[in-house]
């Protein structure tokens, strides 16, 4: 596969790449360690194009490509996951979902003020006792004619906090199982909508992250996206696509990482040379360079399969197990490159080793990844 970049892939790369380092290096370890992220930066992401950028310029988007949304992840990661795992959720699992099977009154309500970063989304999957096993939703949908009325509890919910719109998967006929669950729009600020206190989290902390409760809140019927029952096939297909951009963040926490144990090690000296000249050092960066190429490779099939229509399941979930799995690999390795330096947070690297640990977790556990690599090669 050629995945020579075009002139406006590379500019997308570059200014993803000026703005990380100009706007969200400074600042990213106060964030870490605040568990913040000021509304002045999310303003800023929205007004580069970075919270729509799959979506057609139409409603409001900035109509790119998969591949140039990953380029976009990976610089933006190379920094701050927590900034850009609310890009991926704004993108991959909001509005992604709303404006392939919302309707036209739901695009023009929501998706426009999604795709500009006016407003952020979060998506509402997990439960205290359904996280990768989907189809055990507790949370309800029970039909009233005109509405729904929810209850449940749902939890690590990325934007929680912050949201304005809730993408909630709920179950309005248990004994039809998957196909008896729903997708509703829920809005911050709706009766019995109540948000619980954020996560104390190890890594991507400058993300908030929380469980919302839900006490029966009335959900109009216009706000249920796709016919009845369609809930849980709108959450699989929407989470395949949100592997892509987990295994962009990966990729990037992986390179970053790779990046400042490159340049550390030509700089640190032990036993009268650099460090680099040693070749212990030495041939853990080649190690980690040559694992974080074969990430990138398979993270750009996955984002190319997605642009050119062909099914991504396979690619998307081969991206994310072993973009993720690099992600640590590498992160460990740096902050052993770094040594005593890399235990401490002025240098980055501890930060990124508990970034990335999150890669192997949400939207899809590496069990959850084997999983569906498994039984596809076996069905094909």
């Amino acid at each position: 596969m050629d995945f020579s970049l075009s002139e406006e892939q590379l500019m997308i790369q570059q200014a993803s790449k000026d703005f990380a380092q100009t706007e969200l290096l400074p600042g990213v370890i106060e964030r870490d360690d605040a568990q913040t992220f000021p509304d002045e930066l999310l303003r800023k992401m929205g007004g580069l194009g970075f919270m729509g950028m799959m979506v057609d310029e139409k409603y409001g988007g900035s109509g790119l490509g998969t591949l140039s949304y990953v380029l976009a992840m990976e610089e933006l990661s190379k920094v701050d996951a927590s900034a850009s795992v609310m890009v991926s959720v704004n993108n991959s699992l909001v509005c992604w979902g709303l404006e392939t099977y919302g309707t036209e009154e739901q695009k023009e309500k929501y998706l426009t003020k999604l795709s500009t970063g006016e407003i952020i989304g979060a998506f509402c999957l997990s439960e205290p006792e359904a996280g990768s096993d989907a189809t055990s939703q507790k949370t309800t949908a029970i039909d009233k004619g005109d509405h729904y009325v929810v209850n449940g509890t749902k939890n690590w919910i990325t934007n929680g906090g912050r949201a304005e719109v809730f993408l909630v998967i709920a179950q309005t006929d248990k004994d039809k199982g998957h196909r008896g669950i729903n997708v509703l729009i829920v809005e911050k600020g709706m009766e019995g909508f109540e948000i619980g206190p954020k996560e104390n989290k190890l890594g991507i902390r400058g993300s908030d992250t929380h469980s919302l409760l839900f006490n029966d809140v009335k959900v109009p019927k216009e706000n249920r996206i796709g016919n009845d029952g369609f809930g849980f096939k709108f959450a699989m297909k929407t989470l395949a696509g949100g592997r892509i951009g987990i295994a962009a963040q990966a990729l990037g926490i992986a390179a970053g990482a790779y990046e400042l144990s490159l340049k550390y090690s030509k700089e640190r000296k032990a036993f009268g040379t650099e460090i680099a000249n040693h070749q212990a050092i030495a041939f853990k960066l080649a190690d980690m360079h040559t694992k974080i190429q074969a990430a990138r490779n398979l993270v750009y099939q996955a984002a190319i399969d997605k642009d050119t229509g062909n099914d991504y399941t396979l690619s998307g979930a081969m991206a994310k197990l072993y973009a993720s799995e690099v992600a640590m690999e590498t992160t460990v390795e740096a902050v052993q490159i770094f040594g005593g330096n890399g235990f401490v947070k002025d240098y980055h690297v501890e930060r990124l080793m508990r970034d990335a640990k999150i890669t192997q977790i949400y939207e899809g556990t590496s069990e959850i990844q084997k999983i569906v690599i498994s039984r596809t090669i076996l069905k094909d």
